[in-house]
């Protein structure tokens, strides 16, 4: 793997790149901001960095991000893992034949859709995106891929709220995250 053209940033280092909003999106939430990371380069080159070194020994066939955030780390890290990347969309987004999911939320219900030729049987596919909260997204993420004959051989995040213990929903699979958060 090519070195990275700057020099790496601590845990720490990374954190104090994270805008802390309060009351956002409603009052008693802390929202954590990571496009005030993503901005600085030696952040954005760290994150990319640690996930593609956690991961270059997991032989990554996809690397699969989910809209929208997980468009921003998926592709880059298939670059540095000489993977391809798969997008996991919102219902209605993509324009082939797809294969749908649909998970329940706190609040209702959601849904996912991939291209239904987008995964060969056995593939190696990694799922990657910015925040592990509930879990909801990624387990759901997870069985759209199995549903496709994947091998899912990690999920990746940036930042873990680990107080929603979303984790626990994960458990069959390799989590890592590079940052988290306990409260």
């Amino acid at each position: 793997m090519p070195s990275s053209p700057v020099t790496a940033l601590n845990a720490d280092q990374l954190k104090r790149l994270i805008r802390e909003v309060p009351d956002f999106p409603k009052p008693g939430i802390l929202f954590y901001d990571i496009t005030t990371l993503l901005k600085n380069k030696t952040g954005l080159a760290t994150l990319i960095d640690r996930l593609a070194e956690h991961y270059i020994s997991h032989n990554v066939d996809l690397v699969l991000g989910m809209e929208a955030r997980g468009f921003i780390f998926a592709p880059a890290l298939a670059y540095r893992l000489n993977a391809g990347f798969v997008p996991v969309r919102k219902p209605g987004k993509l324009p082939a034949e797809t294969v749908k999911f649909d998970y329940a939320l706190e609040y209702g219900t959601n849904s996912l859709e991939i291209h239904r030729d987008a995964i060969q049987k056995g593939q190696r596919v990694l799922i990657v995106d910015d925040l592990l909260a509930t879990g909801g997204t990624a387990e759901a993420t997870a069985k759209l891929a199995a549903s496709l004959g994947a091998n899912i051989v990690g999920l990746g995040f940036v930042v873990e709220l680990e107080f929603l213990k979303g984790r626990e929903k994960l458990k069959n699979y390799d989590v890592m995250s590079l940052l988290s958060y306990d409260k």
